[in-house]
């Protein structure tokens, strides 16, 4: 289902089942999975690849060089950049064009969720069931099942595949809602 008003370029591939809300944009080349939701307003840049049962909330942007893998949940007003040193023109005052930018890449792995208005710097992978917290500015990597808050955004716990915070018991993590535990001691190593 693509909603009258959604711009959607002939030359992006879109998954079956998936689903483009009004006024959406999906750019040329851009590669998106099956049974995905793209809300409203959603900006996807050219050539971004998004995995299938993925959720994009009202209003986010994802430019160019950014890869989203299955099952990842993007909340609202959430933006990636995808350029560290931004600038409109050179120091002549000349106009840069659109091959005068140095693109960096992003990549959110399977089962990550990002809440309402975070930042995703570029140059960074948030690791498999990740978790950033709402408002957060990731400026760094962040582990598998890494929990992390604040500009810039900070580790500040480990949560389960079912999206709830881990809690520590000897030399394992336990889920308080679903009872799952979890050996996270090569994510902890990684984070140090």
């Amino acid at each position: 289902m693509i909603h009258p008003s959604a711009d959607v370029s002939p030359d992006a591939r879109i998954g079956d089942g998936t689903s483009i809300w009004n006024n959406a944009q999906v750019r040329e080349g851009a590669c998106v999975g099956a049974d995905c939701g793209i809300g409203t307003g959603v900006y996807i840049d050219r050539d971004v690849v998004i995995g299938d049962r993925v959720k994009i909330q009202n209003y986010v942007s994802i430019f160019h060089h950014v890869t989203i893998e299955d099952g990842v949940f993007i909340g609202p007003h959430v933006a990636f950049t995808n350029d560290r040193y931004p600038r409109a023109i050179f120091p002549d005052g000349t106009r840069r064009g659109k091959n005068d930018w140095t693109v960096e890449p992003t990549r959110m792995r399977s089962g990550a969720s990002i809440s309402a208005g975070a930042v995703i710097v570029c140059d960074v992978t948030i690791g498999r069931w990740a978790m950033v917290g709402a408002g957060a500015v990731v400026t760094r990597d962040v582990p598998e099942q890494g929990l992390v808050i604040g500009n810039p955004a900070e580790l500040m716990g480990w949560v389960c595949r079912c999206g709830h915070r881990l809690a520590r018991e000897a030399n394992t993590w336990r889920c308080p809602a679903c009872n799952e535990t979890y050996d996270l001691a090569e994510s902890e190593a990684a984070a140090r």
